[in-house]
């Protein structure tokens, strides 16, 4: 079992230097990001107006995973989150399985959010947005390098003004709608027109916007009072995003009705031209543009800390296991990740990665429910039923995922278990021929 706790200067750990307040504010970065910018459109196509029915599915199962989180960090507040969760409760191919999806998928989520970025920042020529993206990344990887206080201070400052853009285009919507403009609730008769399978579909879509949470886990290290503030921060920040997204949701169904939301690349920008509120179209893209860029943050900061307990454990190379002596954070796993990330940004398109990154976490999450279910009375807070739900919530969603993001999804696990195999029996041989 790693250390429960440990003194903040002790070598190779981190600083438990992050309050209540800030472990949400990273948990709502991560969740009030880019994907409520796109990720409504996709849901749209796979279930209209069904798609609230499938936002309440994936808040319930996102809430059964985030009691399941909670449980494990108090226990195990250390980086890593479901990666030494998995591990500690299951054994080391499981903990393997849930870092890599989440590594892996993540990585590619920070492509698509750093290209999101720049498309809502520079409507313009794709060679200069291809520039601003690999900006977007070297500027929050430049600030995580320098501390995660200062990752918390400026993911303040962006969900602030990101909720205040999704407040006001909320706002907007409404005005326009009662008097006399958008879609109103034509196509709303029959919520489930998609059929059970494509709710369940659009609940996996939309599940991608709910996965912040494990952001705050994953940074249990850096956390004070880790036992009592990793639980409420993350039922706190899930609370504040169903809430907004609910409302956001049903705003943007009013404005531009299902049909037209389906067939938006941009659904907000859309909603708020049916509702007849063309003039908050800056307002739109400057929240799509801070709202990446805080995704971004956030995600970084994830990932890096993952990152950084895989290779503690010879999961990843060892070097990226190193702490910044000053600024103590994960620097090497940061800087690698950020070359990782601004590479993609600058020669592939990955903004469609939505199914695939959700087909990473969910596994994840399902890997986290499985691992609390088996935690004894003492570290329990909340019924293992609660567990069982989720991890056959998680299960279904990922079964009904588009078959692309499956196909995707089981090619990346069947990778990464295969080179861990590999990886292992070439130490073996190792040790036996030393």
């Amino acid at each position: 079992m790693p250390p429960r706790s440990g003194p903040a200067d002790a070598p190779g750990r981190l600083a438990r230097r992050l309050g209540t307040g800030d472990a949400v504010m990273i948990g709502l970065g991560s969740m009030i990001g880019a994907g409520v910018f796109a990720a409504f459109g996709p849901a749209a196509r796979a279930a209209g107006a069904g798609l609230l029915v499938g936002l309440v599915i994936a808040a319930v199962i996102a809430y059964c995973n985030a009691v399941a989180s909670a449980q494990l960090a108090a226990a195990y507040p250390t980086s890593g989150g479901t990666y030494v969760y998995g591990r500690e409760r299951l054994g080391p191919w499981w903990g393997f399985t849930a870092g890599w999806g989440f590594v892996v998928g993540k990585t590619a989520s920070c492509a698509a959010m750093a290209l999101t970025f720049a498309t809502y920042a520079v409507p313009g020529p794709g060679w200069a947005q291809r520039l601003v993206a690999v900006a977007g990344v070297l500027g929050p990887a430049a600030l995580n390098y320098r501390g995660v206080t200062k990752t918390a201070l400026l993911t303040r400052v962006l969900v602030g003004t990101s909720l205040t853009a999704l407040a006001v285009l909320v706002a907007g919507i409404v005005a326009g709608v009662a008097s006399g403009g958008g879609a109103g609730t034509e196509g709303w008769t029959d919520l489930g027109s998609g059929g059970a399978y494509g709710i369940l579909q659009a609940a996996g879509l939309l599940f991608f916007a709910f996965a912040g949470y494990a952001r705050i886990a994953t940074m249990g290290e850096e956390v004070r009072d880790p036992r009592r503030t990793i639980p409420r921060a993350i039922l706190i920040a899930l609370f504040i995003a169903v809430v907004v997204y609910l409302a956001v949701g049903a705003a943007v169904l009013l404005a531009a009705g299902p049909q037209r939301l389906a067939g938006a690349a941009a659904p907000l920008a859309a909603a708020v031209e049916a509702a007849g509120a063309g003039g908050l179209a800056p307002v739109v893209r400057a929240g799509g543009a801070l709202a990446a860029l805080g995704a971004l943050l956030a995600l970084i900061a994830g990932v890096g800390r993952t990152a950084l307990a895989m290779a503690r454990q010879g999961d990843l190379p060892r070097g990226l296991a190193a702490v910044h002596p000053r600024h103590r954070v994960p620097h090497r796993a940061e800087v690698a990740l950020a070359v990782v990330v601004g590479v993609l940004a600058a020669t592939v398109d990955l903004r469609g990665v939505i199914g695939f990154s959700s087909f990473g976490v969910l596994v994840y999450y399902a890997i986290a429910n499985v691992s609390a279910f088996t935690q004894p009375a003492s570290d329990r807070r909340r019924p293992r039923a609660l567990n069982v739900l989720g991890a056959a919530g998680c299960l279904t969603l990922v079964a009904t995922l588009p078959w692309t993001s499956v196909l995707a999804g089981v090619a990346m696990f069947a990778a990464g278990l295969a080179g861990r195999w590999l990886v292992l029996r070439h130490r073996s041989r190792a040790v036996r021929s030393g």
